[in-house]
């Protein structure tokens, strides 16, 4: 592997990601009946943005986080999952909760999306959930997606939160009446920006998958390099 470049970017909220709060994160996931319906639609929505994507066969998973997506991911018998995380505590977690029947499919290793420890075209799909939308900054979404866009042969299936729907109003609203400031590391992106950075880093938008159309702000992208 070949790291992309010396210096990443670093948001700030990666720090928290220690290894106790990484275990944390592999658990919320499965415990209320809310939690466990959010991840059932992702799941949902993750199988149809691969076969949109053309079921790729090498697919890196960044941030993989603790791992839940790599069960979806594996559904594809000679599918090959490459993990990463900017945290290696994160890594750790997921590595040590990986199914036993798709652990020899899977490897993992801790590196930053703004540069990525892999060498150009070195994948068929990058599968990126729940970080785009912690990226307030246009200059720093466009550093993320070129560099997607080095790595990747072909597709990259991405979440971040867009406007156009209630959840995100609601939101938007919320934050005229108390700003976060410098607390804020959740972002509504407007959809007419992001596709234009898409556009502009090298992308053609191929579909996307709204969580619940017209209601929440979640929305999965399948970009295709052109």
């Amino acid at each position: 592997m070949t790291k992309a470049k010396d210096a990443p970017i670093k948001l700030e909220f990666s720090n928290k990601y220690d290894r106790e709060h990484s275990q944390y994160y592999y658990e919320k996931h499965q415990q209320g009946l809310e939690p466990r319906l959010s991840h059932w639609r992702d799941v949902q929505i993750a199988r149809k943005a691969l076969k949109i994507a053309g079921e790729p066969q090498m697919v890196l998973d960044l941030p993989c986080g603790a791992g839940r997506f790599w069960p979806v991911l594996a559904e594809n018998s000679t599918r090959t999952i490459i993990g990463a995380d900017n945290s290696a505590d994160m890594v750790a977690v997921a590595m040590e909760n990986c199914p036993k029947d798709i652990a020899d499919r899977v490897t993992a290793f801790q590196t930053s999306a703004f540069a990525i420890d892999m060498e150009d075209c070195a994948v068929d799909s990058i599968f990126s959930m729940r970080l785009m939308h912690h990226i307030g900054q246009s200059e720093h979404r466009l550093e993320m997606l070129k560099e997607f866009h080095r790595v990747t042969k072909d597709t990259v299936i991405l979440s971040l939160w867009v406007d156009g729907n209630f959840k995100a109003r609601k939101r938007i609203k919320s934050e005229e009446r108390h700003p976060r400031g410098v607390n804020q590391n959740r972002f509504v992106i407007p959809v007419n920006q992001i596709e234009q950075e898409f556009a502009a880093t090298g992308f053609d938008v191929v579909k996307h998958l709204d969580f619940i159309p017209y209601y929440a702000m979640w929305r999965v992208y399948v970009l295709r390099k052109n």
